[in-house]
């Protein structure tokens, strides 16, 4: 076996990784035929052990069954009974239950302690194998990325792709009527949980996007009226002013290794798209057309640029070099075309569609071909992606029989099942999804 270090905030974990492995999981037709999981009661060693025990158990089954891409099993059809991470699996009963997937633990936690040691095991029930094991030790407020981080393990081993439970998202939190509307700066776990705000409201912001590479966002915000992009450190609140640019700024976005800001910028009427190197403040003018040219987001690998613009006429998608040159339109349905978001694993840009007074979210590869919509609604808008390019967010509005309006945070799997609303406070828009922390 090997061993690895891996650092959880300012603490160790110590893992035993063995063989990676995946059960074959069918797509077809938006649909999915979820693994059965069995996650007995973790071990407890200690005084009040069992209740973190309990705690963790519960949120790792909680984030696998939300994906979509797992199903639990009722623990009163348990025939086995597991007493911790060392207990063998008697196979035959957990495939007479139906169980694809076993998790077995324990949690060593004594009352007063600071820290815990966690430590699992995912078989394979019908191979009858380990196909995952790992050990942590941490601080006792970590137990919830610990229970993230086991879930990431299973979802990735078990499917093959990477997981995305242990990630934050940062959006803009409303509140008040639509003529005066407050809207702050705020940041929750994926599951809505340690949520809290980053800014006061005194300001209005917009736009906030996460950066690839470090727990920064990058937003605008109108202070003085005045709209200026910043940076903010998420975690020690730091903040710097990345420019005050001449005319409208929009959609700033970090590029893939962190190191440039790619925006339009509005001047003398027409927006145009920019970059600005952030340790030097060079800028460069990627477009030059009377059109509107905006909301650019970079591939994965940093050599294209998606981007909107009505240049044809009509509001559509294009893509063009990172340097501005070989623009292409890629969108060719009936209605408009924006917001478009590049999916981390490259595949698919995602998109808002306008069409016959309806909007929705919508999914097609860098060439334009295989369009598919995913969502339908009054207002649907401002798509982000899961780091592992399998859930959709975004936002949308709803109209109330008394003519007044609400924005909520929805998500959706790219095959076009498994929405669900987004648990914020209150109202909520602009979501951006961090990378896995």
């Amino acid at each position: 076996m090997r061993h690895f270090l891996v650092l959880v905030a300012l603490t160790c974990v110590y893992v035993v990784a063995v063989n990676s492995y995946a059960l074959d999981v069918v797509v077809t037709k938006g649909n999915v035929d979820p693994i059965a999981v069995a996650i007995p009661q973790f071990g407890a060693d200690g005084q009040h052990a069992d209740q973190l025990s309990k705690d963790v158990v519960k949120l790792i089954e909680k984030d696998l069954v939300s994906s979509g891409m797992f199903k639990g099993i009722n623990r009163d059809a348990y025939i086995q009974k597991i007493h911790g991470s060392h207990t063998l699996p008697q196979f035959q009963d957990w495939r007479y239950i139906d169980a694809a997937a076993l998790v077995t633990g324990s949690i060593d936690y004594a009352e007063g302690a600071t820290g815990f040691t966690a430590e699992f095991r995912l078989w394979d029930v019908l191979t009858q194998r380990q196909i995952a094991g790992k050990r942590f030790s941490t601080n006792l407020e970590n137990w919830r990325r610990i229970s993230h981080m086991v879930a990431d393990e299973v979802y990735h081993r078990m499917t093959g792709e990477l997981g995305y439970f242990d990630t934050r998202i940062v959006y803009i939190a409303e509140s008040g009527p639509m003529k005066k509307r407050i809207k702050r700066l705020a940041i929750m776990d994926q599951d809505g949980a340690n949520h809290r705000f980053l800014t006061d409201g005194s300001d209005l912001v917009l736009t906030p996007r996460f950066s690839p590479t470090a727990q920064e966002v990058i937003y605008l915000s109108y202070q003085d009226t005045v709209p200026k992009v910043f940076i903010r450190n998420v975690d020690t609140g730091k903040e710097w002013l990345v420019g005050r640019f001449k005319g409208m700024s929009f959609a700033p976005r970090f590029s893939p290794d962190g190191k440039k800001v790619i925006m339009s910028v509005s001047e003398g009427g027409n927006s145009e798209i920019y970059t600005f190197e952030l340790h030097t403040g060079r800028k460069v003018k990627l477009t030059n057309n009377p059109a509107i040219d905006t909301s650019p987001s970079y591939s994965p690998d940093g050599k294209r640029i998606a981007f909107n613009s009505d240049r044809g006429g009509s509001q559509q998608l294009y893509v063009m070099k990172a340097d501005g040159s070989a623009v292409k339109r890629i969108s060719f349905g009936r209605g408009r075309y924006g917001t478009p978001v590049w999916s981390p694993r490259g595949d698919y840009i995602a998109f808002t569609k306008m069409h016959k007074g309806k909007f929705y979210i919508g999914v097609m590869h860098p060439d334009g071909t295989g369009e598919r919509l995913l969502t339908e609604s009054f207002l649907d808008e401002g798509p982000t992606w899961s780091p592992n390019g399998r859930i959709i967010m975004f936002a949308r509005q709803t109209k109330t029989f008394g003519g007044s309006s609400t924005w909520y945070i929805h998500s959706i799997d790219i095959t076009g099942r498994n929405e669900k609303k987004v648990i914020t406070p209150g109202q909520a828009s602009d979501p951006a999804w961090s990378s896995l922390l």
